[in-house]
């Protein structure tokens, strides 16, 4: 999309690490809330992906907002057109359709809410929605529309 050759916010050593524990207690179910297991099929090497993501629950749909940017899994997910979703060893297959940057503030002032991306938006929360129209470019935004039969083995063996 236009606007999203920005580059991103990379994730530092101590966060990398971070985002592997995690993985590892949201993958279990140790962590719940607003918190997935994001997989994705990265667009060169072909190998699956994992990392921690908030999934944002608005008017009864669901969106990933990529807060550093047009980072790597962003990217891999635009190519791909669609991500896993894990939690408590549950998958679920999503088609990902990225939101044009119009349609992106009120799902931005949205995810804003959480404390823990204050620190990627250069707006505090609680600003008016009007506010993210000018930098709503810089941060992609995926709707996800669950797909159909997309219970792997480890759902259905919950089951």
């Amino acid at each position: 999309m236009p606007g999203n050759d920005r580059s991103y916010l990379r994730p530092g050593a101590i966060e990398r690490i971070f985002g592997r524990v995690l993985v590892s207690l949201v993958w279990i179910g140790l962590i719940r809330g607003h918190f997935y297991v994001l997989e994705v099929r990265g667009r060169k090497s072909g190998r699956t992906i994992l990392l921690p993501v908030d999934l944002l629950d608005l008017e009864g749909q669901r969106y990933l907002v990529c807060a550093r940017g047009n980072s790597n899994w962003a990217r891999n997910a635009r190519t791909a057109g669609e991500v896993m979703l894990v939690r408590a060893m549950r998958r679920r297959r999503y088609a990902v359709r990225e939101l044009p940057p119009s349609m992106r503030p009120p799902v931005l002032k949205a995810y804003l809410v959480a404390s823990e991306v204050q620190r990627f938006f250069p707006i505090p929360k609680g600003s008016a929605v009007e506010s993210f129209n000018g930098l709503a470019s810089r941060y992609p935004v995926f709707e996800l529309q669950p797909l159909e039969g997309a219970a792997h083995s480890s759902e259905a063996a919950s089951r």
